[in-house]
């Protein structure tokens, strides 16, 4: 497993995070609609916000999962928040960061990932909606303007959510 390198603007990062005051929040609908949507859109069993905190990522909204948070070290999410566009990972078998990750050999059983990365009017990446599968999958242009788009809606839901923290 090759964990994911600390952003250049982790602490900035990590304060953004934390200003939300959305960590280890209850579930709200507004977060809950867009998971569910994108499990049915596009027959994912698992979606998720996920918010990478310095030690953990946290789920603020899931479906297909039963746990609301897992180890940094191990979470596709915290490759994904460097990225500057979704990152997909067709076959996690297949991919040398994650072939032998303990996500991908036990459960969930991560095979196919993609992760588009929440960016926050002030440029912080504060974590991914995120969509996991059980096996391999890819994803089209159509498919990745949609997740593009629900991502946004999230980005907007965060955001109103800090204007009025």
């Amino acid at each position: 497993m090759i964990p994911a390198p600390i952003p250049a603007d982790e602490d900035q990062r990590i304060a953004a995070l934390r200003a939300m005051l959305i960590l280890d929040t209850p579930p709200e609908e507004r977060f809950d609609r867009v998971v569910s949507f994108a499990a049915e859109e596009f027959d994912m069993p698992i979606v998720l916000v996920s918010l990478v905190d310095s030690e953990r990522q946290w789920f603020k909204a899931r479906v297909g999962i039963d746990v609301c948070e897992t180890e940094r070290s191990a979470s596709f999410c915290g490759h994904a928040i460097l990225q500057p566009d979704i990152l997909v990972v067709e076959d996690a078998l297949r991919d040398a960061r994650f072939h032998d990750n303990p996500l991908v050999s036990g459960e969930p059983r991560v095979r196919f990932y993609a992760g588009a990365p929440l960016r926050l009017p002030g440029g912080e990446i504060v974590g991914t909606l995120c969509m996991i599968d059980r096996r391999p999958r890819t994803l089209d242009d159509t498919d990745l303007a949609i997740l593009g788009a629900l991502r946004e809606l999230v980005v907007g839901e965060l955001t109103a959510h800090e204007a009025h923290a």
